[in-house]
């Protein structure tokens, strides 16, 4: 492995361009932009079954549907970080505002699944230039380290909560508009952030610098891509040919971009930092505790609609306590961490985390909506405290003029568990629901595709069949996707269970 060429130590220091007439006011503003990008990570699990039965897409479309724009996300954070500190993050912001706010009204009128995720993929590329401005920004206006952990715990409760917002807003909308709605909604959001952001927040950017690096820019959009389509196929078709080749393109060209940035003097992203236990830590807590949230709103939402019966507004209102307290776990963690050590609550935090996909794996063939609920308000009390915590870890380890690439690390774990959260448990979850469904012989070849990739596919199915085909196609097919919930259940325990041994044993130490 290449070592980097020696530099001269860093001592450059950071100001804004002019002081902020209020920080907590410009946070005010800074936290629209999070709040919009991570409900639009979740907002469209509400959405999905009207969207299966107004676009018909396949099984696998409807996962890239939801993953495709957390996947442009991640796979474009990084370098939007590091373009941030180069150009401005203020200026970047605006500019990723106006766009994300343009092409959310297109994908409003999406008359296919293929222009749906054609529009969702541009929706990342804007969302990309928003996010690392954001939490730089903080980092920059925050000087006091109590007032920045402060600060950054309401942003880390904006992200989580607004994750766990997503079904709430999309069940209002879709109770009373057409899907669409679930992406016009940016444009009023974002109108403030853009009349405002240039008053209320200043300008602040790295004073030296080093160059844009195209290749870099390639090669993590190289090994993000394939990585999660590898994964996704494989829940679909089995380790094939395909998988084991996209999966060999992900890891050479992640080495690839390992070696270059080790090799340069001016990386676009420091990996040298991932040496260091309490980084490493807090990324991974970052990233399994987003991964729980994003794979277990995938399941919970269509079973609450399509088990369940509820109508989209009282199965999103069924997640509201959830949400509540996600939002008061991220500020208690700002209290409990000047009595316990980060790495206990951390711990603590993905423990919680493991006890709601406990009682989803032991209870989930039940179909019991109240346990579904209890099990949610858990998990956003364990993901809540876990990303501030993380992510002020991430943000104090580096300098101020560096924050913009420290951001879209932070930022990248987060996009990368929602893609993870997706694509692992859904795919598994619609694994053991295509293995386990009973279909009716009077189903046409086409009804039957339909019925056996997704529980949407089926409830549309059977809503043109009679009553003595559809209830008993129903039934079974309710019975394999709470099956699937299971499954899922149980793997998200076990993997959370790991997440809370790796915060204990690597941020041991952190203050």
């Amino acid at each position: 492995m290449p070592r980097r060429p020696p530099v001269q130590p860093d001592t450059r220091t950071e100001t804004l361009a002019r002081p902020a007439r209020s920080p907590w006011l410009a946070l005010a503003v800074l936290m629209l932009p999070v709040l919009l990008v991570s409900v639009d990570n979740t907002v469209l699990a509400f959405a999905l079954p009207a969207i299966s039965e107004a676009l018909a897409p396949t099984g696998q479309q409807l996962l890239w549907i939801v993953d495709i724009y957390p996947l442009v996300l991640a796979g474009l954070l990084v370098p939007m970080g590091s373009l941030s500190d180069r150009l401005g993050r203020r200026r970047l912001l605006l500019v990723g505002g106006t766009g994300f706010t343009l092409v959310s009204a297109l994908a409003a009128f999406s008359p296919d699944a293929p222009t749906l995720i054609a529009a969702r993929a541009l929706m990342g590329v804007f969302g990309a230039m928003l996010m690392p401005s954001t939490l730089s920004l903080i980092r920059n206006l925050f000087e006091d380290p109590t007032q920045r952990r402060t600060a950054i715990a309401i942003w880390a409760a904006g992200f989580s909560a607004g994750a766990a917002l997503g079904p709430v807003v999309g069940g209002l909308l879709l109770e009373n508009f057409a899907w669409g709605s679930v992406f016009l909604m940016a444009v009023p959001v974002m109108l403030p952030l853009l009349l405002l952001g240039p008053v209320l927040i200043p300008e602040s950017r790295d004073p030296a610098p080093g160059p844009v690096d195209p290749l870099s820019v390639l090669l993590v959009l190289l090994a993000m891509a394939p990585f999660v389509f590898a994964i996704k196929t494989a829940a679909v078709r089995g380790l094939d040919l395909t998988v084991i080749l996209c999966a060999a393109v992900a890891v050479v060209a992640g080495v690839a971009f390992v070696r270059r940035q080790l090799s340069r003097p001016e990386p676009m992203l420091d990996v040298s930092l991932f040496t260091r236990p309490v980084f490493s830590g807090a990324v991974s807590a970052n990233l399994l505790s987003v991964f729980s949230l994003v794979g277990f709103l995938y399941f919970v939402s269509q079973h609450l609609q399509l088990v369940s019966g509820h109508s989209p507004m009282n199965a999103a209102l069924l997640l509201v306590p959830g949400l509540v307290v996600t939002i008061l776990a991220g500020l208690l963690a700002v209290r409990l961490v000047r009595r316990l050590a980060p790495a206990t609550v951390a711990t603590l935090a993905l423990l919680l985390n493991a006890v709601a996909f406990v009682m989803v794996a032991l209870t989930g063939s039940w179909g019991s909506d109240l346990m579904l609920v209890i099990a949610f308000a858990l998990l956003g009390a364990g993901v809540g405290a876990a990303e501030t915590i993380s992510n002020d870890l991430i943000l104090s380890a580096v300098p101020a003029h560096r924050a913009g690439a420290a951001s879209a690390i932070s930022e990248t774990a987060y996009e990368t568990g929602a893609v993870l959260g997706t694509a692992v448990l859904g795919s598994l979850l619609n694994l053991a629901y295509r293995s386990r469904v009973e279909l009716p012989a009077e189903l046409s070849d086409v009804e039957r595709a339909a019925a056996s990739e997704t529980l949407g596919g089926a409830t549309a199915v059977a809503e043109r069949l009679p009553e003595r085909v559809a209830g008993p196609m129903l039934d079974s097919a309710h019975r394999a996707f709470d099956s699937g919930v299971v499954v899922t259940g149980a793997i998200g325990a076990v993997l959370m269970v790991i997440a809370a041994l790796v915060a204990h044993r690597t941020l041991r130490g952190a203050r």
